[in-house]
């Protein structure tokens, strides 16, 4: 049987993300026969503005993604922090230049999931995930959201969690705190859930 091709594809800035899509990438990988490669987005901001809000370097083992490459793939996770509950305009600026495939609907068919990091309560837990999907509709991508199938850390209250039925996620409040064990083990599981229903897609 071939092989299924997910890429984790995914922008971050202050790295909360990134330490996000290494364990769905991870996840992805334990389920048999599927592969996960990790591509991150072209960054928009100029060096000046990255250097101010104190940046660190981007992934060097982590290339940049064109759209095209996206063909390339069965089934993707995209990741990325939240800006006023909608997706960083980086990652915006990526899915605008996929026009050409958008055009031969080269996508259509293909499931994906969604993972985000946002500051504080009320600052998109659900809604960046919800107004991504305008993204996937647009190309005819299958949505394949969690659900409540993470069990019980879905109900979890005796600590601040990210995460929902749409996804998994983070909270990076002013950029100190970092997924905490259970929001990883809920992108691990994503990664291969993900992975699984792309597995049986393609079959």
């Amino acid at each position: 049987m071939a092989t299924t091709k997910i890429y984790v594809v995914y922008y971050s800035l202050h790295g909360h993300v990134e330490t996000m899509a290494r364990e769905v990438q991870r996840g992805v990988n334990a389920v048999e026969g599927v592969e996960a490669t990790l591509w991150q987005v072209p960054e928009t901001l100029p060096s000046i503005i990255l250097q101010k809000v104190k940046a660190p370097p981007k992934a060097d083992d982590v290339p940049e993604i064109r759209p095209e490459q996206l063909e390339e793939a069965d089934g993707f996770l995209f990741g990325f922090p939240s800006r006023f509950g909608v997706m960083a305009a980086q990652f915006k600026a990526f899915f605008d230049a996929t026009h050409e495939i958008w055009e031969k609907q080269a996508l259509a068919g293909k499931p994906a999931g969604i993972f985000w990091s946002t500051g504080f309560h009320g600052g998109g837990q659900e809604l960046t995930a919800l107004t991504a999907v305008t993204q996937l509709a647009h190309h005819g991508m299958i949505f394949v959201p969690l659900g409540y199938t993470f069990g019980s850390g879905m109900f979890e209250m005796s600590e601040v969690k990210g995460g929902s039925s749409y996804g998994s996620g983070t909270f990076a409040a002013d950029g100190s705190r970092q997924p905490t064990e259970i929001e990883l083990q809920q992108a691990f599981y994503q990664g291969k859930y993900v992975a699984q229903f792309a597995k049986k897609l393609k079959s």
